[in-house]
């Protein structure tokens, strides 16, 4: 593979790990970070982590970034998913978690991975740009 190729690679990762980060903004997730572990680990590339708030929010996240890479992407495990506390799906290049609040807080999983690159999801809410005109 070359590393034009890599790089093409690594870009459409990228993109479908902000796709799964949107869905979860899309269904209310709050607090929603992408880790970049890939000079890290080679367990996985990216994490993103969310929190939702009650069992049913959780799940709804869970369904929603499902549903969003459905066409791209398939999780090649899910766990989790009859807790929901935390919801961890693998995708191999890259792993949601979707936690609760208590849950999240428990774990650290930012404070366990300090040293990876971290970026904040805020993507503006149509009723919140169309408030500000």
């Amino acid at each position: 593979m070359t590393d034009k190729q890599l790089t093409k690679h690594q870009t459409d990762i990228y993109n479908l790990v902000k796709k799964a980060a949107e869905a979860a903004h899309n269904k209310k997730a709050t607090d929603v970070v992408i880790l970049t572990l890939k000079d890290l680990t080679s367990v996985t590339d990216y994490f993103v982590i969310c929190t939702g708030e009650v069992d049913a929010h959780v799940k709804a996240i869970a369904d929603e970034i499902r549903r969003a890479l459905k066409h791209e992407i398939k999780p090649w495990h899910i766990e989790g998913a009859t807790n929901l506390q935390w919801v961890l799906m693998d995708y191999v290049d890259f792993v949601v978690h979707i936690f609760q609040k208590d849950t999240r807080e428990y774990y650290n999983i930012e404070r366990l991975w300090a040293d990876a690159p971290m970026e904040r999801i805020d993507i503006p809410d149509e009723n919140t740009a169309e408030a500000k005109e």
